[in-house]
């Protein structure tokens, strides 16, 4: 099929309708523009470059747009100095949209030396008309705008790029299509998130996500048992489950089943050795998924459970729909059900309205609990967001004040409960060779600890029992015991 003497026009025409045919036709397509594209410039290969800002979430989409991009042709380097730039952004705080313009006026000064390089834009940040508005009117050298729901359209987009030299902007406002079973690059050959649901009905009053994500839909649970299999086969050990909120999995579904009963499926696949899982709201935990953690042989110690407040008032206002007295009772649960299990948690500081008896009662959590660790994060301004219009913004100078002890406290408990693995032996799976020494290799505990030990490359992707030898704060440095299996 000779696609470069054809309009885009031509081609959704003779496109198949369903997907993922569809977007398999515009990968051929793509793939004969961009050979078009290189003996136009004189390129012996195309680059590409991927951002990525943000959650998990966000990581596995850019594992999906680099399958396709290297399905087209593309080559993947590790810096921007690339011939296709492409930032698959955040905006859950307003920092986030300020790197977002920061790096892209950068790239605009790059392009005007390099004419022939291309730029965009995806994710959460692009789902906000007014950041929209914004690029058409000061980036206009950005030739290419999608957001989260059409991620997968990457190659359909791509190839109106091809063909005209002025922006393409296509951001759906929401979406019920999960496209299956399209080209994914994986970062690590061991170990992949797998996405279990897409989107989030909890509206927090602080948050844009379910603005920018859209509403909660949930994936068949055989199309994700079918996708873990192909990862097990494929030498995947870890698998990492995703959702916004994994614990409300399934009620959307024509047959609902629970997260718990989609866990217990899981850990059924041969070769999968560890299963993780996040983000898990509190007010969907249930008695049936703590007793299949209990149970479990293969779901890692580990639960990130964000707090966000101890304050129950405040926590009402944030709309969590849970009490500090109900979190507090659900984490003593949880640690008696699996002892020894890793709690992480986020919290936010200087939320609306937030008084210093408010504040008292975070803290008062954090160390009633006694998280591994916590991320905290000052109150950011959503637009959207109802949040945002409520009076009694916090000043400045409280917040930081409230911010420096909380991250305090959070590092001494974290100091105190992090370190009960030391002088035991445990199993590590191994990831990378160690950024400073190159005679160490570097892993993780089942419960997400950081483990440095004298190793090398061929270990990598290995399950290996070592004695952890000394504690450090935030990892421990270790001996292996026995080979790998």
């Amino acid at each position: 099929m000779d696609h470069l003497h054809m309009t885009h026009e031509q081609a959704c025409k003779l496109a198949p309708i369903e997907e993922p045919a569809r977007q398999e036709f515009f990968m051929e397509r793509c793939r004969e523009l961009l050979n078009a594209h290189m003996a136009q410039y004189g390129m012996e290969r195309c680059s590409f470059h991927i951002e990525t800002f943000g959650c998990q979430m966000n990581s596995r989409d850019s594992e999906k747009l680099t399958g396709i991009l290297e399905q087209i042709g593309f080559t993947q380097v590790d810096t921007e100095d690339a011939d296709f730039v492409l930032y698959n952004t955040c905006t859950v705080r307003e920092n986030a949209n300020l790197r977002v313009y920061g790096r892209l006026g950068q790239l605009g000064a790059r392009k005007k030396k390099h004419p022939e390089m291309m730029i965009a834009l995806c994710g959460c940040m692009m789902q906000e008309p007014e950041v929209v508005e914004k690029l058409k009117k000061s980036y206009r050298f950005v030739d290419l705008i999608f957001g989260t729901h059409n991620i997968f359209q990457l190659a359909e987009l791509l190839s109106v790029c091809f063909g005209q030299k002025k922006m393409v902007v296509e951001v759906w406002e929401g979406t019920d299509k999960i496209v299956e079973n399209l080209p994914v690059e994986r970062k690590y050959p061991f170990k992949s998130g797998v996405n279990i649901m897409f989107g989030c009905n909890n509206f927090c009053s602080y948050c844009i996500v379910p603005y920018v994500r859209g509403r909660e839909r949930s994936r068949n649970p055989e199309a994700i048992i079918d996708e873990i299999r192909r990862l097990a086969a494929d030498g995947v050990v870890e698998v990492m489950l995703l959702g916004q909120n994994v614990n409300s999995y399934g009620k959307t579904l024509e047959h609902p089943i629970s997260f718990a009963e989609l866990l217990r499926r899981v850990e059924q696949v041969e070769g999968i050795r560890r299963i993780r899982f996040m983000t898990s709201h509190p007010k969907d935990l249930s008695d049936e998924l703590i007793e299949v953690m209990r149970e479990s042989k293969k779901i890692c110690p580990h639960l990130h459970l964000p707090l966000q407040s101890g304050s129950s008032r405040i926590l009402k206002v944030m709309n969590r729909r849970y009490t500090k007295e109900q979190y507090l009772e659900l984490a003593g649960k949880i640690k008696a059900a699996v002892p020894g299990i890793a709690l992480t948690t986020d919290i936010i500081v200087g939320f609306p309205g937030e008084t210093e008896e408010d504040f008292l009662e975070t803290m008062d959590v954090v160390e009633k609990v006694g998280f591994d660790s916590a991320f905290t994060f000052i109150y950011s301004k959503r637009t959207g967001t109802p949040a945002a219009a409520m009076e009694d913004q916090v000043p400045e100078a409280v917040v930081k004040d409230r911010f420096d002890r909380l991250l305090k406290l959070v590092q001494d408990t974290g100091a105190k409960v992090s370190g009960r693995e030391e002088h035991t032996v445990q199993e590590v799976l191994v990831e990378e060779i160690n950024d400073h020494d190159s005679r160490l290799v570097t892993g993780r505990l089942g419960n997400n600890t950081v483990v440095h030990f004298p190793g090398d490359a061929s270990l990598i992707g290995k399950i290996v029992k070592v004695s952890l030898d000394e504690f450090k704060g935030f990892y421990y440095m270790g001996t292996a015991v026995t080979e790998e299996r």
